[in-house]
C-alpha cells in the first residue's frame, strides 16, 4: 500500500512537471507581438517584420514575420521568402543575404533567420506562393 501510494505521488509529480513545462504554441493562435520592423502591402495582404527591438542589425538575428489579411487575420501563405539585397558601392561587391522561414504553430506566422553582413540600407526582397496565392514586394530597411 506504501509503494502504491509513493508511486502514484511521483507519477502526480511527473505529470505536473510536464504540463508546466510542456512546449506552448509560439503565437499563441495570435499574430506575435513585438516591435514592427516594418510592415508593408503584399497583394491583398500585409506583411509585419517583428522582433524584440524593432530593427535589424548587423549579423546573424531572428524575427517573426506575419502575414494577416485586411481584418488583421493570420493567412497561410505556404512558402516565403525574403533576400536583403544591396548593390555594389565602390569596391564593395554586391550583398545578397537570404532568410531562412521555419512555420509556427500559427498558419501565416513564420520564424525568420538571418545573417546581415553590413549596417546599412538594404533592400528587401519579400514572395510568398501557396493557399493564399502568391504575392511580392520590394521595400528598404536600414541595418544598425
Amino acid at each position: 500500500m506504501k509503494n502504491s501510494l509513493v508511486g502514484s505521488v511521483f507519477l502526480l509529480v511527473v505529470v505536473l512537471l510536464f504540463a508546466a513545462c510542456g512546449s506552448k504554441p509560439e503565437t499563441g493562435g495570435k499574430v506575435p507581438t513585438g516591435k514592427t520592423i516594418k510592415a508593408v502591402p503584399v497583394g491583398s495582404l500585409s506583411a509585419t517584420l517583428l522582433n524584440d527591438s524593432g530593427q535589424f542589425k548587423q549579423g546573424n538575428q531572428e524575427f517573426m514575420a506575419s502575414f494577416t489579411d485586411s481584418s488583421g487575420k493570420p493567412v497561410d501563405v505556404g512558402s516565403v521568402s525574403l533576400n536583403f539585397h544591396m548593390a555594389k558601392m565602390g569596391p564593395m561587391a554586391e550583398m545578397n543575404d537570404a532568410t531562412t522561414f521555419t512555420t509556427t504553430d500559427t498558419p501565416g506566422v513564420y520564424r525568420g533567420k538571418v545573417n546581415i553582413e553590413a549596417a546599412g540600407e538594404w533592400q528587401g526582397q519579400l514572395a510568398f506562393d501557396g493557399p493564399a496565392g502568391g504575392g511580392k514586394t520590394t521595400f528598404t530597411v536600414t541595418a544598425r
